[in-house]
């Protein structure tokens, strides 16, 4: 059916040349026989965008428009309008003045509806157009997510108990039957909104006065605004998502993970629940994962030229570990996946092991792991090199009995690739070290500790020059990445608009630190140096740290400095890193150290860690430090041997033949048993104690840049020996 708007609207399109006459005859034709209007037909074949037929509708009926985004609207307003109405006639209050409501509609309002407005609210209307998409954001905006669905279910509850429909475990379509009333459409509005915000998670929270429901857009928590009429129908919304999920609606003591598959018109969306009790009822997370399967590249991943040529010879390796390493929600699977992308091919057979499966790879075979049926990595690793793999995919490596099963596989001759929950690249090797693997293990079978993290990227609408950085940001990217010329730090930021839902950020990328295994990391590894000295070694080898990547993203005006001092740690702030030769004194006689470590407070004599009265074999040497450069220390290299009087995680006590100078700063290395890696550390001299009958010192010590896994290793030494002893 043609109706006269349609004529207008589609004689003023071709006027101003969005379409042709003979496309506009074919959309007329189908007009025919439908009951649509032209503007949807032409929205739903994506013919032409809601603001051209914005445009063409304000030249036709000759109304101003109106961006509800760009505008604030009162709450005095919005109060004076129920939703129900708004939602009935499909408009948006926009300001009251004189007794006259001006709305914004997609679709003019004929004199009927504008009467029947009058009578309800006792106010004439204006009109001005806007698009849809528009008036449902505003709706969310400033009434709440689903507020008429919330408004609905509120006024039928108070007539009375409503009989829900059965649910079943099929799979749910999200866009179907979307005006229906029922608090399973509450469920999919909420699940709908957050696929189209591109969330990656939905939370529901319950609080004493209120719900909180927010989405994880971009790695950030963005409230959803719901309104607060949802807090009636919490538990219903927990058991319907419960039943999708096929879990127990009854158990509300326990948690539960479950997962369930929904579909929208673009795709099938497989969700991960998990519900936690909480003191004011149960709390659930869901995370949001597309289930068609992923086409991923190394280049889309955020790697540069030379990233994805060292990446792409690591994946050539005939055989070893690849270790991803970062926090949880780094984007290591995605990395991973993209790797296995990368050297797919019908030739090979590779099998991965993972908890959960996030994504669905062709030719590959993928295994769900299941500790309830004891079906862990080790079992899994173990029954999977039956299978005669070419290339294995271990989703965590999290005990010593999956890293061994993991080494050994390598060593065999397959390619590896796993994860590890680390801070940076150098720490997976101390990792690896402290689950109790050896160390020619690990220096041979290891190819690569890659090291990443997200950041969020400058919205591309709203991209601007940032004039108002700090100058102490400008002058770490400077020194960071050993920049000449200061005019070349170009800093960006998002300023805000519609297309990043006024974030300044749309989309996210990763940084990476590849630390490859050399011959001088292998012998750092053999050495059993610390994290720092190892990642000092690659650093002056041409590796490039988290927080050079990030500053590189940044002039390339892809992130902001905040982005990336907020994932990232100040390369000055190594607790040790080995520096070049200077002044003749040789590199490895030198060592940059931050000024805060130097001033850390004695926590030998505060008591704050109880102390072992035995003996212990130490190494030192003796550190000076640069009078010209403070943080800068030079050792000799002369080592001495002692024991300790006592000793505990916060300093020791130990007996020389001579004494040292209050404050003197010491490079130490604590032998706690003979199988296992000493403990190195600097420490300060605080007092000196004359030893009349053996006519020795005593000379007491604290801990300077003790890392947190050897403070624990000494404290728990010490206990064990205590109770031992009894002393």
């Amino acid at each position: 059916m043609i109706r006269q708007h349609d004529k207008l609207l589609a004689q003023e399109l071709v006027r101003k040349g969005v379409l042709t006459q003979t496309a506009v005859n074919q959309y007329l034709l189908e007009l025919q026989k439908s009951d649509e209007t032209l503007q949807d037909i032409l929205l739903r074949y994506k013919s032409v965008t809601e603001d051209q037929i914005l445009e063409g509708l304000a030249t036709i009926w000759r109304l101003p428009t109106i961006h509800l985004n760009r505008i604030k609207i009162e709450p005095s307003v919005i109060s004076q309008v129920p939703v129900r109405l708004a939602m009935y006639y499909k408009f948006m209050p926009v300001r009251v003045k004189d007794k006259t409501l001006t709305v914004a509609v997609a679709r003019p309002l004929d004199i009927k509806y504008q009467d029947e407005i009058r009578q309800h609210l006792g106010l004439t209307t204006t009109m001005a157009l806007t698009t849809e998409t528009d008036i449902r954001d505003a709706m969310n905006r400033y009434y709440g997510l689903a507020a008429d669905k919330i408004d609905r279910l509120t006024r039928e509850a108070a007539k009375g108990p409503a009989r829900e429909k059965a649910v079943t475990r099929d799979v749910e379509d999200l866009e179907k039957g979307a005006d229906e009333v029922s608090v399973a459409k509450l469920v999919n509005e909420i699940l709908l909104s957050a696929h189209k915000k591109r969330a990656t998670d939905i939370h529901l929270e319950p609080y004493r006065n209120k719900i909180r429901v927010r989405y994880r857009i971009d790695g950030v928590l963005v409230d959803a605004n719901v309104p607060p009429a949802v807090k009636q129908f919490f538990p219903s919304i927990i058991s319907r998502i419960k039943i999708m999920a096929n879990l127990s609606i009854v158990e509300k003591r326990l948690p539960q993970d479950g997962s369930a598959v929904v579909k929208t018109s673009e795709q099938n969306l497989d969700l991960r629940i998990s519900v936690i009790p909480t003191v004011y009822g149960e709390s659930m997370v869901i995370r949001i994962l597309p289930t068609h399967v992923m086409l991923l590249s190394l280049e889309r991943l955020g790697l540069d030229k030379e990233n994805i040529q060292l990446f792409r010879s690591l994946l050539q390796r005939p055989h070893g570990i690849i270790l991803v390493t970062g926090p949880t929600g780094s984007g290591k699977t995605t990395t991973l996946y993209a790797c296995l992308s990368e050297i797919n091919s019908n030739e090979r057979k590779i099998i991965t092991l993972e908890d959960p499966i996030e994504y669905e790879l062709e030719g590959v075979t993928q295994i769900q792991v299941n500790p309830k049926v004891n079906m862990d990595f080790a079992t899994g690793l173990r029954s999977v090199l039956r299978h005669d793999p070419d290339i294995i995919m271990v989703g965590e490596i999290r005990d010593r009995e999956t890293s061994e099963i993991a080494i050994r596989t390598a060593l065999t001759g397959h390619l590896v690739f796993s994860t590890l929950h680390t801070n940076d690249a150098a720490s997976g090797i101390t990792r690896l070290l402290e689950m109790g693997l050896e160390p020619f293990l690990v220096s041979s079978s290891i190819e690569a500790f890659v090291a990443q993290r997200l950041v969020r990227l400058i919205c591309p609408k709203c991209k601007k020059e940032d004039t108002a950085v700090l100058a102490e940001i400008k002058d770490e990217i400077i020194k960071s990445l050993k920049l000449d010329d200061p005019r070349h730090v170009r800093i960006f930021r998002g300023k805000g608009c519609d297309y990043c839902n006024q974030t300044g950020f749309y989309g996210r990328t990763a940084i990476y630190e590849i630390l490859t295994i050399n011959e001088d990391i292998r012998s750092a590894i053999l050495e059993k140096k610390r994290a720092e000295q190892i990642k000092a070694i690659a650093m002056r080898q041409g590796m490039l740290t988290l927080r050079q990547a990030g500053w590189q993203k940044v002039l390339a005006g892809m992130t902001t400095p905040s982005e990336v001092l907020n994932i990232s740690e100040a390369d000055e702030l190594l607790a040790f890193q080995e520096v070049p030769e200077v002044a003749g004194v040789a590199a490895s006689a030198t060592k940059i150290v931050a000024p805060e470590i130097l001033n850390a407070k004695d926590q030998y004599n505060n008591r704050v860690y109880p102390r072992y009265r035995g003996k212990l074999s130490i190494r030192y040497s003796v550190v000076r430090q640069d009078p010209k450069h403070p943080n800068r220390l030079n050792t000799d290299g002369v080592e001495h041997a002692s024991v300790t009087k006592d000793i505990s995680a916060g300093g020791l006590r130990f007996i020389s033949g001579y004494t040292l100078p209050v404050g003197t700063i010491l490079q130490l290395k604590i032998q706690l048993d003979k199988d296992s890696r000493s403990v190195d550390c600097l420490a300060k001299i605080c007092r000196i104690e004359d030893d009349n009958l053996s006519a020795m010192f005593n000379l007491v010590a604290y801990y300077l840049d003790i890392s947190s896994a050897d403070r624990v290793r000494l404290s728990d030494y010490v206990n064990k020996k205590i109770a031992e002893s009894g002393n």
